[in-house]
């Protein structure tokens, strides 16, 4: 990928990823190249690119849109998370360093701190180290291929929309999750720190499912 088209997926991925472009807007290859200050042909590679990570819906000469969830994807993105992310610990109980637990175990108690703060930005503050969290574990596992999977069905806008529905019950048992984990490590135990890691996810997963309820209801 040349520097225009790294450029403008650069430009377009952080757009999404912030949410400046949020679920259901449509992006023109006009506009994206106005914006980005590019022309259309790294334009629409970026797009080829973010259409590959599932990103973005996308076909050659429409616009593009940035997806919404049904329930059926998030039962496929969780289910993938939760088998994937799973053996990602498994990996890291048996790879990673010193200084990546010392760093979790911060992570642990920053998240601690922001849960316990009823602010409006709350569950974007515990989104962020969330993100942090995971993505040292993925590190810790040393495996190329797995990082690779993991970045397109990881959706960080989900990600953050999860931690907005939970409530008080969710978020305590999420960052006693966080803290299990970094035991699980300490005591290089693969058993342990994969099956912490599923429940982790899978209870995130039905705590997406209970809000889909409650909208319906």
């Amino acid at each position: 990928m040349g520097r225009a088209s790294q450029q403008a997926y650069d430009s377009i991925k952080s757009r999404i990823l912030e949410q400046v472009y949020r679920p259901g807007d449509k992006l023109s290859e006009e506009d994206l190249a106005s914006t980005v200050g590019v022309s259309r042909t790294p334009i629409r590679e970026a797009l080829r690119r973010l259409h590959a990570e599932g990103l973005i819906d996308w076909e050659a000469n429409r616009s593009a849109t940035v997806p919404s969830w049904t329930g059926q994807d998030l039962e496929e993105i969780f289910e993938l998370r939760a088998l994937l992310e799973g053996y990602g610990a498994e990996l890291a109980a048996a790879r990673i360093t010193a200084v990546e637990t010392d760093r979790l175990r911060e992570l642990c108690s920053a998240m601690e701190q922001h849960a316990a703060v009823p602010a409006s930005d709350r569950a974007d503050r515990v989104a962020m180290c969330n993100t942090e969290f995971h993505a040292i574990i993925l590190e810790a596992g040393r495996n190329r291929r797995l990082s690779a999977l993991l970045g397109a069905v990881v959706q960080t806008p989900l990600v953050n929309h999860t931690f907005r529905r939970y409530d008080e019950a969710a978020m305590a048992r999420s960052m006693l999750h966080h803290r299990e984990l970094v035991e699980a490590f300490e005591a290089r135990d693969r058993a342990w720190a994969g099956s912490v890691m599923r429940a982790h996810i899978l209870a995130a997963r039905a705590t997406l499912g209970h809000a889909r309820e409650d909208r319906v209801a």
